[in-house]
């Protein structure tokens, strides 16, 4: 073989070799992306989850915080802590 041959070969096989060093970084990185965007999948079902019972909770309170403005609410605790109207009367049985 020539010197020209041997150069081109050397040549050729140092760029298959550059070649396969950035297709196997290539191949990492998009290795790496997938687990990653699994990753992030996964977070945001458990945010959208989250979200939902947030949601639902902060529904539950204002429904609370319009009961406890009524006068329902005001008689059911100051039965609880013994109050009456004027004219009602109680029968408390005999222990």
């Amino acid at each position: 073989m020539t010197r020209k041959k041997k150069k081109g070969k050397l040549v050729t096989l140092g760029i298959s070799l550059i070649v396969l060093f950035f297709a196997v970084i290539m191949y990492m990185q998009i290795r790496d992306s997938k687990a990653e965007l699994k990753s992030l999948e996964r977070q945001e079902t458990q945010l959208t989850t989250q979200l939902e019972e947030e949601k639902e909770e902060a529904q539950d309170l204002e429904e609370r915080r319009v009961y406890v403005q009524t006068k329902k609410y005001v008689e059911e605790v100051a039965k609880q802590i013994g109050f009456v109207y004027p004219d009602e009367i109680i029968y408390k049985p005999e222990n």
